[in-house]
């Protein structure tokens, strides 16, 4: 079965509650919290035990600032990885990760 490689970016231009730019993500003050930015989120699971904290795929992060090249919009990571997931994208381990 083809994937429509369009079906992702169209998923993430349907949320139009999540148009926003970086700066008027920066401007509301999301911009360094969840969903936005886990880093927070990990330093403080980090800093506790670090046994219930996920963190999106590295893929996820290159992926957002495509789409933001491409579309001016700046999308939580759980959203682009929702699109990606939807596209056909799947985090797997291999032998050379951890």
């Amino acid at each position: 079965m083809k994937q429509n490689k369009m079906q992702p970016l169209s998923f993430l231009l349907d949320h139009k509650d999540l148009l926003l730019t970086k700066e008027q993500v920066a401007a509301k003050g999301l911009l360094n919290s969840p969903p936005y930015s886990y880093a927070a989120k990990v330093f403080i699971a980090l800093n506790k035990d670090g046994s219930d904290i996920y963190v999106p795929h590295s893929d996820v992060y290159y992926v957002r600032a495509a789409v933001e090249n491409r579309t001016g919009y700046y999308f939580p990571l759980d959203t682009v990885e929702q699109a990606m997931v939807l596209g056909g994208w799947r985090d797997r381990k291999s032998k050379w990760r951890y």
